[in-house]
């Protein structure tokens, strides 16, 4: 199937690795071309570099104010259009309840919650009618993950804040989708699992608890995401899309 991506134009936040990564090279693997954004010059530099001539590399981080303003004018700037985002936000710090501290609440707001808002508010602006804002956000969405408070409250308002976009853009074409990740294996989930001290048996009992019996890889992430983003997926808006291997199997 033609999912319609080729020469479209995509943003993908905190791409430089993980699953934005993945998702541009799915995107691009389709014919698009990417912006992708990390905090790091140098990492995000080599990861568009890696990608080939269809992707550019930016160092912003989603907590600056201007930089969704940046991110989309590279877009024009270097590819002559904008179709759509991809925000990923990223893990905040760890922690259960009575660990976590105002600084790592105030912190984690401002990229993790408000960050995402305010790409999202700058990309409805920008877009016209087939455009797309998707989030990477989590399957805490649903249900919390042991350790991570400060994820477990904000990604829920943001599955929130999506779902309203997507009523308030629905009349003008533009679409907005959430991805919940839950168990694929990125450097994040691994180093969650070490929290436990004993990885390898943490993986196991994760890997109990999927129908599909193992952890998704990246690339599968990677493909629902491109989906997801893709004309193919025109008449799919306001959903969060659990990408978990069957763990969340109710609505």
């Amino acid at each position: 199937m033609d999912l319609g991506l080729k020469d479209r134009v995509y943003v993908l936040t905190g791409a430089s690795r993980g699953l934005g990564h993945a998702s541009a090279r799915a995107l691009v693997a389709e014919g698009a071309k990417v912006v992708i954004s990390g905090r790091d010059e140098a990492t995000v530099l080599e990861a568009a570099a890696g990608l080939g001539p269809d992707a550019v590399g930016l160092a912003v981080d989603n907590a600056d104010p201007e930089g969704a303003e940046r991110l989309i004018a590279a877009a024009r700037a270097h590819f002559g259009r904008f179709d759509g985002v991809l925000i990923s936000v990223g893990g905040p710090a760890p922690g259960f309840s009575a660990d976590n501290t105002d600084e790592q609440w105030r912190a984690a707001f401002e990229s993790v919650f408000l960050g995402a808002v305010r790409l999202a508010r700058s990309a409805a602006a920008a877009l016209e009618e087939g455009g797309v804002i998707g989030l990477v956000l989590s399957a805490s969405v649903h249900e919390p993950v042991p350790g991570l408070s400060i994820s477990n409250g904000l990604r829920p308002g943001l599955a929130g804040f999506a779902k309203s976009l997507a009523d308030e853009l629905g009349p003008r074409g533009v679409r907005v989708v959430g991805l919940l990740p839950a168990r694929i294996d990125t450097d994040r989930v691994r180093e969650l699992d070490a929290l436990s001290g004993d990885a390898e048996a943490a993986r196991a009992a994760g890997e109990s608890r999927i129908p599909l019996r193992r952890y998704g890889t990246p690339e599968e992430f990677g493909r629902v995401a491109a989906f997801l983003l893709s004309p193919a997926a025109s008449y799919l808006t306001g959903v969060m899309l659990p990408v978990d291997g069957g763990m969340r199997r109710g609505f």
